[in-house]
């Protein structure tokens, strides 16, 4: 990236939907788990663009390509009394990574919750992603470690549904 003056960070917009899913697959292919991968990008738009809306998409473009996103939604936070923003993902193509686009999305997501009154923002890293804790860490991020995420999918899911 020569300019910084040629990157556009923006809230998607519904027919942005194709390109953010691809870079979803890009993220999944970098994590290895494209396996786990079983969304499209028109449940994708439904999600970011239809009622309820249940997430938040902003989009680098670089030249008029898109090449990082970041998905985030509302959560709660009850000691704070204060909403918060949870980033669920954050991704820049591997091309364009040290360039300040990762970090770009993140002050805007951070100027997103100040606007917004919120109390927080956090997100996950995985303990394997040595680069990206080490970004976290030097943008003033902690890296919590007594805390673990727990997750109910699929049929697990289903069956505590049920009462089971």
């Amino acid at each position: 990236m020569n300019s910084r003056s040629n990157l556009i960070l923006r809230f998607a917009e519904p027919s942005d939907c194709s390109a953010l899913f691809g870079l979803v697959q890009a993220l999944a292919e970098y994590e290895k788990l494209s396996h786990a991968v079983t969304g499209n990008p028109l449940a994708l738009k439904e999600h970011l663009f239809g009622s309820p809306k249940y997430a938040e998409a902003i989009l680098a473009e670089y030249a008029g390509q898109a090449v990082g996103f970041a998905l985030f939604f509302h959560n709660y936070s009850t000691f704070l009394t204060k909403p918060g923003i949870y980033l669920e993902d954050i991704f820049v193509l591997p091309e364009y990574r040290h360039q300040g686009i990762g970090k770009a999305l993140l002050i805007k997501l951070a100027q997103i919750a100040v606007e917004r009154d919120c109390g927080r923002l956090e997100w996950s890293v995985l303990d394997w992603n040595e680069p990206a804790q080490k970004f976290y860490r030097s943008i003033g991020a902690s890296i919590l470690p007594d805390w673990r995420i727990c997750r109910l999918t699929g049929e697990a899911l289903t069956k505590l549904g049920n009462g089971e």
